[in-house]
């Protein structure tokens, strides 16, 4: 049985390639019955959209491949804490459980509001913090 370390290491694998594309280096995957289900990082550079975080994108792709629009029964684990926005998305995906890497002091969905998510949803924060962290604070300081 896999464990969250295991999925947050395929999360950052998608912020790494983030990171490459010279986007904020977010990754994320889904993950339903042990099985990663859709992988997605942020493309906003590229699709030259402000909605296009790496949640937003693998919560498209994880109910494709489920063929429904819920997330019942499945987690997300993302190398950062959801801004507000996924937050939103990911109460009407209905997520069982969420799980990051780095929290976001500034634009993090539990400073600015801790009651987003759908509130069956649980949360696990702090997997792999220091490897995630260490991804942004390089992406931010190449480009300053």
């Amino acid at each position: 049985m896999f464990d969250d370390e295991y999925f947050m290491k395929q999360a950052l694998q998608e912020a790494q390639k983030a990171f490459n594309k010279n986007e904020i280096p977010v990754g994320a995957v889904v993950v339903s019955e042990q099985r990663v289900i859709a992988r997605a990082h942020n493309l906003t550079e590229l699709l030259n959209d402000v909605t296009a975080h790496a949640e937003m994108q693998v919560i498209t792709s994880a109910t494709n491949v489920l063929g429904g629009k819920y997330l019942t029964d499945c987690t997300l684990y993302v190398t950062v804490e959801p801004c507000p926005m996924c937050a939103g998305a990911l109460r009407w995906a209905q997520l069982s459980r969420l799980v990051y890497g780095a929290s976001d002091e500034k634009r993090g969905y539990s400073t600015i509001s801790p009651f987003l998510l759908h509130p069956k949803t649980t949360v696990t924060k702090g997997v792999m913090a220091n490897e995630c962290s260490e991804l942004m604070q390089t992406f931010f300081k190449n480009i300053r």
